[in-house]
């Protein structure tokens, strides 16, 4: 099962509220078969603009991203359900990335940078590639001048 990130905003709503509907939303995904991984509050904070959802205006909601395995025919379940809650202002769904691994070892970076392996591969590049500041145009005219203007 592929991971997830959703993340939704909740309307303004007093906090035994608030655990009624995050308990609702994760049954939704307990039923769909998938698991939650993460649960992230970024708290209740002011909309960067004014949105309209089921027939109310809401200028502040609460943030969450949940992080959550799911099988990827769910997801479309997921997001038809959230879209229909009453309490949900805003949903999306993000598959989440894999952090990329960097290897890089101390003993490298303290080469100079001559010596490092990826500025060699530059300088073995650069050998192929021509210079524009040397290279001079072939004619191949077969005249012993150049017959249009310089």
């Amino acid at each position: 099962m592929p991971t997830y990130e959703l993340a939704l905003m909740l309307r303004a709503m007093p906090k035994p509220e608030l655990k009624t509907t995050l308990t609702r939303i994760s049954h939704a995904i307990f039923d769909r078969g998938g698991i939650i991984r993460n649960i992230e509050n970024l708290g209740f904070r002011p909309m960067p603009y004014k949105t309209t959802a089921h027939g109310l205006v809401h200028k502040e909601a609460n943030y969450f991203v949940f992080k959550i395995d799911t099988p990827t025919k769910a997801v479309a379940d997921l997001k038809e359900e959230y879209r229909r809650d009453v309490d949900v202002v805003r949903q999306r769904v993000f598959l989440a990335q894999e952090p990329s691994k960097n290897d890089c070892t101390l003993e490298e970076e303290l080469l100079p940078p001559a010596y490092r392996e990826d500025v060699q591969k530059m300088i073995d590049v650069g050998k192929t590639q021509v210079n524009r500041f040397t290279y001079k145009f072939k004619y191949n005219s077969g005249l012993d001048y150049y017959p249009f203007q310089k």
